[in-house]
């Protein structure tokens, strides 16, 4: 239950990220947000609240954003990005003997060699994302499953670190919050221990590799 004009500020800020983001770019005036969420706030509140209340509540909220989003990250990462083209994503419906057929599929598809496979098993559902040269042998594997949806000439960044970047708090978050901020989508995330690979549209490949690098230059 929410009990304080600051906690419902929160609330409603935290429901909409683009405008947690603006806040903390400092890209939005405290004044023109108030006004805006005013009447969310005295309807969440129970009772009127002055806007000047808001105001203070807004700014008091952006000042700890502001602040969780520098010591989120702390000192460089060392890191290689690198990009494939020509993949081809596709997810279905989970068959359990499906998945007995994934090795099959292991013993063909060379990473080593320049390949890219990545293979996400859900409770009801499989995501295979794989070089497009290999299409028409995974469309023999699935050709009797339930296909949800086929995404074709997707392009995978994946970025390689040095270190254990999962045990760094922020960078999954603050790396896909700039994709977002940019308008592009992530058709697929993967991280494993030291890798973190985007399956994103061709059409935004360039913009993304340019955010990412941008990010991880300057800001981590």
């Amino acid at each position: 239950m929410v009990n304080s004009i600051s906690s419902c500020v929160k609330h409603i800020i935290n429901r909409t990220p683009f405008i947690n983001e603006m806040l903390i770019q400092d890209v939005i005036s405290y004044s023109n947000l108030s006004k805006r969420i005013h009447s969310k706030v005295e309807a969440m509140y129970g009772r009127p609240v002055n806007e000047s209340a808001i105001v203070m509540a807004v700014r008091r909220y952006s000042d700890e954003l502001k602040n969780k989003d520098r010591k989120c990250l702390k000192g460089k990462i060392d890191y290689e990005i690198s990009m494939k083209t020509n993949i081809y994503d596709v997810n279905f419906v989970r068959n359990n003997q499906f998945v007995n057929k994934l090795a099959m599929l292991y013993e063909n598809v060379k990473p080593g060699k320049g390949d890219f496979l990545n293979i996400s098993v859900g409770s009801h559902e499989i995501s295979l994302s794989v070089s497009e040269k290999f299409r028409a042998e995974v469309d023999e594997f699935i050709k009797t499953e339930e296909i949800l949806h086929v995404n074709e000439n997707m392009v995978a960044i994946t970025i390689s670190f040095a270190g254990d970047f999962l045990k760094t708090p922020g960078i999954l978050y603050m790396a896909t919050r700039k994709l977002a901020w940019e308008n592009i989508n992530l058709t697929e995330i993967v991280s494993t221990m030291n890798e973190l690979t985007f399956v994103i549209e061709r059409d935004d490949s360039i913009k993304a590799l340019d955010v990412l690098q941008s990010f991880f230059d300057e800001e981590v």
